[in-house]
């Protein structure tokens, strides 16, 4: 099967090399908008003392950076708990809740392979330079490791890292060949990072495991987050996809779950309708991102699914946005 071809390239901003900085840390990201103030979920800004906290350190698609403070006040009433996230990605809810305790999964086992470096204090050796030659050839020796059985290694783990730093637009898709394949970025500077050794205390006490959601192993007391690949036309995060079946195995499986569930995801009215059918109280909010980058400005909708966590207000309109509809 081909692989989905990426959407068109941006115009650049501006002429000039490509230069690469390396330095110890990254530079931030901006977060944006405080979403939709619900009763019993408290979506509030960011604090400076919450700025402080330790930054993601790969550049995530759909990365939920921005949800994460958001998401503190509710999580601060059930921190005692084991925090899940069966599709850790970025890592930036974990990161930015801190739980003591978390079993962090993920499908794609290459960004697992890189965080349990980063829990043995992971310093990057290869050359680090945003060129399309080294790029390349970076890519070809990573997809020589994953061939060679070697993606469990170090090297795998620094590799993926430039990579992800340097590919287009932060992207990771992999071919059905598990080869990956996201082509050479657009960035004019790119501040790569060498030293996470103090990563390694934040991570000491999280479990990191790599497959299919199905296979962990939960405990009725443990609070889920679930933020899957979107439900969108590209389904190639990992060798196998994750595509529209996947998500209803996913809605069944969290509503067994009998403490703490949330979930989010792009609003889409098939997913909106499939977890109010599997029983779930819905909120929406605003993702700060956009629907497409053809001129369609409209901010994107996100859904917020839970049980066992707070209930809808009867009458309430859940923050639904002027022009989106869900029929049921």
């Amino acid at each position: 099967m081909a692989p989905h071809p990426l959407p068109p390239l941006p115009r650049k901003r501006g002429e000039g090399k490509h230069r690469s900085v390396v330095r110890g840390s990254e530079g931030r990201d901006e977060v944006q908008g405080e979403g939709c103030l619900e009763d019993g979920l408290t979506l509030a800004p960011e604090t400076k003392h919450e700025r402080t906290e330790k930054q993601p350190p790969l550049k995530w698609a759909g990365g939920k950076r921005w949800l994460a403070p958001k998401l503190r006040a509710t999580w601060a009433r059930h921190d005692d708990r084991r925090f899940v996230e069966p599709f850790c990605g970025g890592l930036a809810v974990t990161l930015g809740l801190n739980p003591d305790r978390a079993l962090l999964n993920d499908i794609n086992a290459h960004v697992v392979n890189f965080y349990r470096w980063l829990q043995r204090g992971l310093t990057i050796g290869i050359p680090m330079r945003n060129e399309a030659e080294l790029y390349y050839a970076h890519r070809a020796a990573f997809n020589d490791l994953i061939t060679s059985g070697q993606e469990g290694s170090q090297r795998a783990a620094e590799l993926f890292y430039y990579l992800n730093r340097t590919g287009y637009n932060g992207l990771c898709r992999f071919n059905r060949s598990g080869q990956y394949n996201v082509p050479f970025g657009r960035y004019k500077t790119i501040n790569y990072r060498t030293d996470f050794t103090e990563y390694a205390p934040a991570l000491k006490h999280w479990v990191f495991t790599a497959g299919d959601f199905i296979q962990l192993s939960l405990r009725d007391s443990d609070f889920i987050y679930a933020d899957p690949p979107y439900d969108v036309e590209f389904v190639n995060y990992s060798k196998d996809g994750f595509g529209w079946p996947d998500q209803v195995r996913l809605a069944s499986w969290l509503a067994e779950h009998p403490g703490p569930v949330l979930i989010s995801n792009q609003a889409t009215e098939r997913i909106v309708k499939l977890y109010i059918q599997s029983g779930f109280d819905i909120r929406f909010t605003d993702a700060p991102r956009r629907i497409s980058s053809s001129g369609d400005r409209t901010p994107a909708k996100e859904v917020l699914a839970a049980r066992n966590l707070w209930k809808a207000v009867p009458g309430e309109d859940q923050c639904l946005g002027d022009g989106f509809a869900v029929s049921l």
